[in-house]
C-alpha cells in the first residue's frame, strides 16, 4: 500500500495556484514545440518552430473545446443544463480525451490548409509527440489525485484517505489508474517513435495511434473508478469504454486498409 500524500499544488497563494497537472501539459506541449520540427525534417516536409508555436496555439484551443464540449455531451448533459454557467467553469475540472482528439485533429486541418502541408502527413508527424503528452499529462492526474482507480488489493494500490487536499475521493486502497494510463501511452509512444523512422504511407501512424489508444484505453478503464454521475453504462462497460472501442475498430480498419491499398 502507498500514501498519496501530494498537495496538487506546486505553489499556492490563494487565487493563484500553480498545480503540477498545468505544468506537465506545458512540459508536454513544449516537447511539442521541438518534436514536430525534428521529425518533420527526418521526413522531408518543411516546418519550422514558428510553425510549430502556431499549431501549438490552435491545438490549446481545439483540444480545450473540444473536450469540453464533448465531456458535457457524454458525461454530465443534465446537471450542466440544469447550471448553464458551469460550461464556462473548466477549472473545476472535466475534460474529454476524445473529443480533445477531434479537437485536435479539426486544429490541424486547419493549420494544414493555411501551411499548404499534406493533413494525413502532419497527423502522422504529430501523434508522437501528443502520445508522450499524454504520459505526462496522466502524472499530472496521479498529483491531482484524479481519475483514480478501483478498490484493489495489489502492493502498489494506493490509499488517499491520509490527504486532507482529496477529501473527496472514497475510502480504501485504489488502483493507480493514472500510472497505468501514462505507461500505456509511453508504449505508444515508443512504438511511434520507431514507425517515425520508417517510410510508411501517408495516415499509418495516425491511425495507428487511435487504433492502440482505443485498445489500451479500453483495458485500463477496467481499473479506473467509472464516473460517479454515469457509473457503469452498457453491462459492465463504462463511458470511456463505449468511446474507445470504436476507435479501436475504425483505426485498427484503417491500418488495415492502408496495408492492403498499398500491396
Amino acid at each position: 500500500m502507498i500514501y498519496h500524500n501530494i498537495n496538487p499544488a506546486l505553489v499556492d497563494f490563494g487565487i493563484i495556484q500553480i498545480r503540477y497537472y498545468g505544468l506537465f501539459y506545458a512540459l508536454g506541449f513544449l516537447i511539442a514545440y521541438f518534436m514536430i520540427p525534428k521529425i518533420a525534417e527526418r521526413k522531408g516536409i518543411k516546418i519550422t518552430k514558428d510553425d510549430a508555436a502556431d499549431f501549438i496555439f490552435y491545438a490549446i484551443l481545439g483540444v480545450v473545446l473540444g473536450a469540453r464540449l464533448a465531456y458535457i455531451l457524454f458525461y454530465n448533459f443534465m446537471s450542466y443544463i440544469q447550471n448553464p454557467i458551469e460550461i464556462f467553469a473548466v477549472w473545476h475540472g472535466g475534460l474529454s480525451f476524445h473529443g480533445g482528439l477531434i479537437g485536435a485533429v479539426l486544429a490541424c486541418w486547419y493549420f494544414c490548409k493555411k501551411k499548404r502541408i499534406s493533413f494525413f502527413d502532419f497527423l502522422d508527424i504529430v501523434v508522437v509527440p501528443v502520445a508522450l503528452a499524454l504520459a505526462l499529462g496522466r502524472v499530472g492526474n496521479f498529483m491531482n489525485g484524479e481519475l483514480y482507480g478501483r478498490a484493489a488489493e495489489v502492493p502498489w494500490c494506493i490509499d488517499y484517505s491520509h490527504n486532507q487536499h482529496m477529501p473527496d475521493i472514497p475510502g480504501g486502497c485504489r488502483h493507480p489508474s493514472q500510472i497505468y494510463s501514462s505507461i500505456k501511452d509511453l508504449a505508444i509512444f515508443g512504438v511511434l517513435l520507431f514507425m517515425s523512422r520508417k517510410k510508411l504511407p501517408k495516415g499509418t501512424m495516425f491511425w495507428s495511434f487511435v487504433a492502440l489508444y482505443g485498445l489500451f484505453r479500453t483495458i485500463v478503464e477496467f481499473f479506473r473508478q467509472p464516473d460517479s454521475q454515469l457509473g457503469l453504462i452498457f453491462g459492465n462497460l463504462s463511458m470511456g469504454q463505449l468511446l474507445s472501442i470504436p476507435m479501436f475498430l475504425i483505426g485498427g480498419f484503417m491500418v488495415f486498409r492502408i496495408y492492403f491499398k498499398k500491396q
